[in-house]
């Protein structure tokens, strides 16, 4: 079977790369800037990257920030990864996204990634605790 995010790297139209990882712009973007960072390594779970590729992504994931500090100057960031189909993993590869967070994209960004389960996103409003 054909992967998206191989082809991806395999066409070589890549912001950052090192020789385990690379980056490109998300295909369906949530803000402007919104960047996959993927292994070279085909392999669907993040758990099963070796020591060595997991840090070469969060690398990239740096290099990537400071790339879009110049370009785009945005507020804040989320920062996801997806494993397994119950966590919402669509693409068959390990990919993080860094997602640039503008001042205003949405009405009220409280919770951030919380809100991958809506009922227990605002906790505020529940009178407990949460980051």
């Amino acid at each position: 079977m054909r992967c998206v995010l191989c082809d991806r790297v395999a066409a070589g139209d890549l912001l950052v790369e090192d020789e385990l990882a690379a980056a490109f712009p998300d295909a369906f973007p949530l803000t402007r800037g919104h960047t996959l960072i993927v292994p070279r390594r085909h392999e669907a779970d993040y758990f099963a990257l070796t020591a060595d590729e997991q840090t070469a992504l969060w690398q990239l994931v740096n290099r990537m920030r400071h790339r879009i500090e110049r370009e785009l100057h945005p507020d804040g960031y989320n920062l996801g990864v997806n494993v397994g189909e119950a966590a919402g993993q669509t693409v068959g590869h390990v990919h993080i996204h860094l997602i640039p967070r503008y001042a205003g994209d949405v009405e009220d960004p409280r919770g951030g990634i919380r809100c991958i389960i809506p009922a227990k996103a605002r906790y505020w409003e529940q009178g407990s605790t949460g980051s």
